[in-house]
């Protein structure tokens, strides 16, 4: 068939594909010979996909998948620097990119790359070509460069968002139309292909200087008309440089083609051709699928554990928030009742006033049974115009009172028969609990996500729903918008608060379906189901009884450290011979390397000098200066993130602070912190310990803390098989100065706090993966001798050097690590090279100790609840290895027993370290005297 009038070409970004495939998978290998192969399912996933959905009154007549070529093209010969600050491709994706060729050609789909040339220039090209021949062209991409094709005939499809591109849509992206596309990009350049542009020139502002002058040449020939100096300036100045940027942006239209396009005419897959592939590639569910559609029989693929390879995502009908409803009466929500009754489980999703889960006002409830139909309870929405910050507050008709609603809701929400499906469901649980219902049992798809891909990305719902989904949600400034302008969800018109909500509550039932069945695929159903699913219901009840913090303390404190830091300023300007803003990093820069010439001055590209924490702690090796300023910025850091900020998170109706618990903010399962964060109060300064005074006990109760002795170092000493560690740990010794002894050769009766100090930042900065750097910087000793010590622990102790070159392999081969309970930390930086690979290592050495010692706390943070359930104590904090307790005076032992045997046994059974954990404890008034 020869291309012409009447005809349709599509263009497919083949990178874009093999890219978003890429980060949408775990990394998948395969199981006979172990070659990566996730971005290769993904691709073929998509590929199937859009040929299955190609067909229609608008099917294309003739299709393409077009490639880059590895290498250099024509752009680095005009400018060497092209493309210069891209990453190299992740090791492991390397080998699939000829196989995503091998799978196009598989599905019998033409492919093509072209040495020199970008896959860009070859759909410029024979997009150009078509549209001359009177056909019409669909580019299935979603790259801006491509948008300057847009236009006769041409148009692209976002198949991330199914959002079709045509010349207004163009306008809505640049501000320009598509022949004018090329002209913004010369100008505003691009920091990931390294184009450099006009200096200062984003493209907002490029797009205002083409529309004024209608485009770049007339633009430059007239710059001298430009009113702002510096903008006029940089024009004329980097004219060549503007238009050698227009030179690489521009797409060429005339690449030279080993192919015509009548060889692109679409053909239907060949089963001979695409099932072996298939069965090669060990893609069983993929394999039967495909074969049942063509009405053959599927191939045999062995029957191992290579079938975990295979996660094809579940088919869901296309995401349409018109057709979700409104639930606006008692008859209404009975009926989806019976539906959830009927299904045995209900993706559920609040919308409130606040993300304070303790003083949110709730506004509504999201409830999705099946995929595709979905519907939104409103409660409290008012009347007025949604863009009125102080609109009426009667509420809006057609909405069921907030007490008959969760009377309705109560008996399916607490029944334990039907499963509530949520994302970040702890939230959820708080609001419902704090109207007195107890939602259970629950599962949580960003906990499924951050036990399947911990370290890979992030378990936001929108991140998840791109990701898994190929959707992006309505992003919720568009309809409460930002800053101080922004509305409270309840003056939202309820059309748009239906498609909002119900969308939410769709999605996550969705990524239920996707994420659930990969947790035994991956084997971390264990993870999830004992580390990380129970200890919501517990998190939250620790978040919702909160700590009591004076307020009286924390304003005394402040007068003190501003009074204090005061006389470090005044020492601080002695030092430097003059006064100067402490706070400020330029005038600091210039006092230390400028006037005083210390060495290590680095200016940025701003022109100041670099005066980070991590260079002054180095100049604070050799002067005074740098460690005072240090000693201040840690004032002002107390005074602003602790005893001023603290005062502000003192809930008003309870008197006290309810931080809240993140599970996922780190890849290792340590818990963080926030709202405020009660984590990262500093411990080793004086004024730190000192702001846990203003933790305090309520009047007849104690507070209590339990802390896990040196855990880290015992699990080291486990997975590394330290014996003198072993043993020391076992007969109680006194773990730094036994290591001092060792390295330094000093006897322990002549241990002196100086040296045993310096052992301790050597056991801990190991499993850190310190370097004699860092050491020298936490010691303030120079870095030969820091280099010293670590080499002789080293030596002394070879197992751990072992240990370390074992697991970085490990991470290397498998793409993880793992604790020793089974969460698996992904190490997708392994094999990077530079400065990332270092940190990758590092992290990588860290995580399975880390890791096991945040499992641990888990474990006992899980138990925790029904061993105390008798006593009058309720658990308020963990922080790190430490739990805060508050208990009655005269039940204080009887805790201390209880809650030291569960965390000292919090590892069996499913554990069994060499070294016995011990747990310290203390008591007080506050939480300083407890700890």
């Amino acid at each position: 068939m020869s291309f012409g009038k009447g005809c349709h070409l599509h263009l497919i970004d083949g990178s874009a594909f093999i890219f978003r495939a890429y980060h949408a998978l775990p990394p998948l290998t395969r199981k006979s010979d172990g070659l990566p192969i996730g971005a290769v399912s993904g691709f073929c996933n998509m590929l199937q996909k859009y040929v299955e959905e190609a067909g229609g009154h608008d099917a294309p007549t003739h299709a393409a998948v077009i490639f880059d070529y590895s290498g250099k093209t024509f752009r680095n010969d005009l400018y060497p620097e092209y493309k210069a600050n891209r990453p190299p491709a992740p090791e492991d994706l390397v080998p699939q990119f000829p196989l995503t060729r091998e799978a196009t050609r598989a599905f019998n789909v033409a492919c093509h790359e072209i040495e020199g040339y970008e896959a860009d220039d070859i759909i410029a090209t024979l997009a150009t070509q078509a549209r001359d021949l009177g056909g019409r062209v669909t580019i299935i991409s979603s790259d801006k460069d491509l948008m300057q094709l847009v236009g006769g005939g041409v148009e692209m499809l976002d198949a991330m968002k199914n959002r079709r591109i045509d010349r207004d849509g163009v306008i809505e992206k640049f501000g320009v139309p598509p022949e004018r596309v090329v002209d913004v990009q010369a100008l505003s350049g691009d920091s990931v292909d390294n184009i450099p542009g006009a200096p200062g020139i984003g493209p907002k502002t490029a797009a205002l200087l083409i529309n004024e002058f209608g485009d770049l040449e007339t633009l430059l020939e007239n710059a001298d008309q430009i009113k702002q100096p510096k903008r006029r300036e940089t024009l004329i100045s980097k004219a060549d440089q503007i238009r050698m940027s227009r030179d690489l942006v521009y797409l060429k239209t005339d690449t030279p083609l080993d192919f015509t396009i009548d060889d692109l005419e679409v053909r239907d897959p060949d089963p001979e051709m695409l099932l072996p592939f298939l069965a090669k590639m060990e893609f069983r569910t993929l394999s039967k699928r495909i074969a049942d559609k063509m009405g053959v029989e599927a191939p045999i693929i062995e029957d191992t554990p290579a079938a975990a390879n295979d996660d094809t995502p579940p088919e869901f009908p296309p995401i349409d928030p018109a057709l979700y409803e409104c639930i606006r009466d008692a008859a209404a929500l009975a009926r989806w009742i019976d539906l959830i009754y009927s299904r045995g489980y209900v993706a559920i999703d609040t919308e409130t006033t606040s993300l304070d889960e303790m003083q949110a006002e709730l506004v509504g409830i999201s409830l999705a049974v099946i995929p595709g139909q979905a519907a939104y309870l409103p409660l409290t929405h008012k009347n007025g115009n949604a863009d009125d910050l102080f609109g009426s507050d009667t509420l809006a008709d057609g909405q069921m009172t907030t007490d008959e609603a969760l009377a309705l809701l109560k008996p399916v929400l607490e029944d334990a028969s039907i499963l509530k499906i949520g994302q970040n469901m702890k939230y959820d649980a708080k609001i419902f609990a704090r109207h007195g219902l107890d939602v259970a049992p629950i599962d949580d798809t960003m906990l499924m996500s951050y036990a399947l891909f911990s370290g890979i990305h992030g378990h936001g719902m929108d991140a998840l729903s791109e990701r898994y989904l190929s959707h992006q949600p309505i992003p919720i400034k568009d309809l409460i918008g930002s800053g101080k302008s922004a509305i409270t969800f309840d003056r939202v018109p309820l059309d748009e608060a239906v498609k909002y909500a119900a969308e939410d509550a769709d999605i996550t039932l969705r990524l239920w379906h996707a994420l659930k069945p990969q947790l035994p695929r991956t084997r971390v159903t264990t993870v999830y189901e004992t580390l990380e699913r129970p200890l919501v219901p517990v998190l939250a009840e620790m978040e919702m009884h909160g700590i009591t913090v004076d307020r009286d303390t924390l304003s005394r404190m402040s007068n003190a450290f501003a009074q204090k830091m005061a006389a470090l300023e005044a020492e601080i300007h002695e030092l430097a011979g003059e006064k100067f803003n402490v706070g400020s990093p330029k005038q600091l820069g210039e006092i230390l390397f400028d006037k005083m010439s210390l060495d290590g001055g680095k200016k940025g590209k701003t022109g100041a000098y670099a005066t980070g924490a991590d260079v002054l702690e180095d100049l604070a090796t050799e002067h005074e200066l740098p460690a005072r300023v240090l000693d201040w910025r840690q004032l002002a850091k107390l005074k602003s993130t602790y005893t001023d900020a603290l005062q502000d998170h003192i809930n008003p109706e309870t008197g006290r602070v309810h931080t809240s618990y993140v599970q996922t903010g780190a890849s290792t399962g340590r818990l963080a912190s926030t709202d405020p964060n009660l984590q990262n109060i500093p411990v080793r300064s004086e004024e730190g310990r000192r702001i846990r005074e203003a933790f305090i006990a309520p009047k007849g109760t104690r507070l209590v803390s339990l802390d896990y002795s040196q855990i880290e170092l015992r699990i080291l000493a486990h997975v590394a098989g330290i014996d003198t560690m072993k043993q020391a740990f076992r007969d109680g010794h006194d773990i730094h100065a036994m290591t001092a002894s060792e390295i330094f050769g000093v006897p322990l009766d002549e241990m002196t706090p100086d040296i045993r100090r310096k052992a301790k930042a050597i056991n801990f900065g190991v499993i850190y993966g310190i370097s004699g750097f860092g050491l020298a910087r936490n010691l303030r000793i120079p870095r030969s001798e820091a280099q010293a010590f670590i080499d002789a622990y080293f030596k002394r102790y070879p197992g751990i050097r072992a240990y370390m070159d074992d697991t970085i392999e490990f991470a290397k081969e498998h793409g993880h690590v793992a604790t020793l309970f089974g969460r698996k930390i992904h190490t997708p930086e392994i094999s990077a090279k530079g400065p990332r690979a270092a940190f990758a290592r590092r992290a990588a050495i860290n995580a399975p100790i880390q890791g096991t010692a945040a499992d641990v706390i888990r474990r006992a943070m899980i138990r925790m609840p029904a061993a105390i359930a008798g006593l009058p104590a309720k658990m308020l904090l963990q922080v790190h290895d430490e739990l805060i307790f508050e208990v009655e005076e005269d039940a204080v032992d009887r805790l201390i027993d209880t809650a030291r045997e569960v965390m000292e046994g919090a590892a069996h059974p499913a554990v069994h370290l060499d070294i016995p954990l011990t747990v310290d404890a203390g008591q007080g008034t506050n939480w300083a005297e407890a700890h």
